[in-house]
């Protein structure tokens, strides 16, 4: 007797343990087919996951830069199923194999797929769709994390409180899905919530298509009055794909060249000649002879033979060094230094966390009292350092009658997709006469309209625009120096809407490598915007 209890307890332990066993194996299964089971009393659960959700990066419009697309995924539980899903599933072969394993799943299809009890479609949004025209302005993710650009300035706020897109079943003991005891679903609307920039889609789209044309180098369009960057770009640009080709590429592509500083060259002639008019010097006569000594240090004008005489439009017109060298003597130059700092030179432009462009180097009035620096100075060479964002902040200034608008990124957040909460006005301040701010704009106007063989004029859309070519002090393997190709400008010419800048790093000559993606990138925005 006594070992027949014992045999008794034995076989009925055995029992247990192969019960327990066999549940087991049954949630492991489950598990790796992307189903969760969990225990009750009497019932389990199956949960399935289609995919997370996470904030939106939007345009102006609140147009999504970021889950600009979506895909279909169908939870599946065999156990129920009733109807055909070949017709709606991408992967036939999949489906038919996922089938045959009889346990829940989750496969892609097409938008319409059926919903019934053992079938739940989601709509998951797609971050990316590898044709993003603003790499550098949105940046990207490294394990799930915002790591540049905007992902990386707005982490929290774009994916704190993601939530998963599932379905759960009430299941038996085993696992096996209940026929008719229903469904839980749960959809995210975490993709309505996100970021408001203030750059325009479509805009983006243009400066990106004709800044490809450059092999480095950024672009900046902006609107008047308001400092909004409607577009920004850097080149070359770069692949989520494959950062790590990026880090190691020879041209940097992970740098926004739009954030860092570089020698401006000419265009900051328009500075100097701001300074002359604000100090009644506008009508300042000179005669170029190809060079100028000054202090015994020879500075060359671009043409070797001279402009001859030359007042300040024509100067500006054709680019004359000597003749601003020149104006730059009369000036005060503390003030010239002065109006430089209010202008943006040498201050950062915060535009986000993680976003800043750089102050570059603007000359203290203690080295500008030194001749040849002061000479450097007023043509844009010599220590003057100064960003995309900072020259187009300037020709901003210029265009809005005077105004600096401070260039902004951000308009605010959205928490429904639809409105824009926490914006803020933008940020003004006069700092050029009215006056002069007009006579500059004159000047840009006809330094394109008077000059036969400028590639920044156009049958479409008038312009006023300053190119430079400014030297680096950098050399080429055959010798010869390498130069940043600008270009800055406003249009419509006489009701300016647009600020527009261009620099081709080591472009060479601003009028050849600049001013064609200005000019195209002007026609293509006034033939879209009217």
């Amino acid at each position: 007797m006594r070992r027949r209890a014992e045999f008794g307890i034995i076989a009925l332990a055995a029992a247990f343990f192969l019960m327990f066993t066999a549940v087991g194996l049954n949630y492991f299964r489950l598990s790796q087919g992307g189903a969760a089971v969990g225990a009750g009393s009497s019932q389990a659960l199956v949960e399935l996951s289609a995919g997370e959700s996470q904030g939106t990066i939007f345009d102006r419009e609140l147009r999504p830069l970021t889950n600009a697309s979506v895909r279909y995924r169908a939870a599946v539980v065999p156990g129920i199923l009733e109807e055909d899903l070949s017709a709606y599933v991408l992967d036939k072969e999949e489906l038919r194999q996922r089938l045959a394993e009889g346990e829940p799943f989750v496969i892609d299809c097409v938008k319409g797929a059926l919903e019934s009890d053992a079938v739940t479609v989601f709509e998951i949004p797609e971050r990316y769709t590898g044709e993003e025209t603003a790499p550098h302005v949105i940046g990207y993710l490294s394990q799930g994390k915002g790591v540049s650009g905007l992902e990386f300035a707005y982490d929290r706020l774009l994916r704190e409180g993601a939530l998963d897109n599932r379905v759960i079943y009430s299941a038996d003991g085993f696992g096996q899905v209940l026929a008719g005891d229903g469904k839980s679903v749960s959809r995210s609307s975490k993709a309505r919530t996100g970021v408001v920039t203030t750059l325009d889609r479509d805009l983006q789209q243009i400066c990106h298509e004709e800044g490809l044309a450059m092999e480095k180098g950024a672009v900046v369009l902006s609107e008047v009055g308001t400092g909004d960057i409607l577009a920004l770009c850097s080149f070359p640009e770069f692949s989520r794909d494959d950062i790590a080709s990026a880090l190691t590429d020879w041209d940097s592509p992970l740098i926004n060249r739009a954030l860092y500083s570089y020698s401006v060259g000419s265009a900051f002639k328009l500075v100097t000649a701001c300074e002359a008019l604000s100090e009644g010097a506008g009508g300042f006569i000179s005669t170029c002879t190809g060079s100028a000594d000054i202090s015994g240090q020879i500075f060359s004008c671009h043409r070797s033979d001279g402009h001859g005489q030359q007042d300040l439009s024509q100067a500006m017109t054709n680019s004359c060094n000597t003749y601003f060298i020149e104006l730059s003597r009369i000036l005060d130059t503390a003030k010239l230094r002065d109006l430089s700092f209010s202008l943006g030179f040498g201050r950062e432009t915060h535009l986000c966390s993680g976003m800043t462009g750089s102050a570059g180097v603007l000359p203290t009035v203690e080295e500008l009292m030194i001749p040849a620096e002061l000479a450097n100075f007023s043509f844009g060479q010599g220590r003057l350092t100064a960003t995309p964002l900072q020259v187009n902040q300037l020709t901003g200034a210029i265009a809005g009658n005077g105004e600096l608008a401070l260039l902004r990124l951000i308009r605010g957040i959205t928490l429904d997709g639809e409105s824009v909460a926490n914006e803020k006005a933008p940020q003004r301040s006069a700092v050029i006469d009215p006056e002069v701010a007009e006579e500059l704009r004159l000047l840009m106007i006809h330094a394109v309209s008077d000059n036969e063989s400028s590639n920044a004029r156009s049958d479409i859309v008038t312009v006023g625009a300053k190119t430079s070519t400014a030297q680096t002090g950098r050399f080429s393997e055959e010798g010869e120096e390498l130069c940043n190709a600008w270009i800055t400008g406003f249009f419509p010419a006489y009701s300016p809407r647009y600020v527009l800048t261009v620099l081709v790093e080591d472009g060479g000559y601003g009028n050849d490598a600049a001013a064609p993606i200005f000019r195209r990138i002007a026609e293509r925005t006034a033939e879209l915007k009217g």
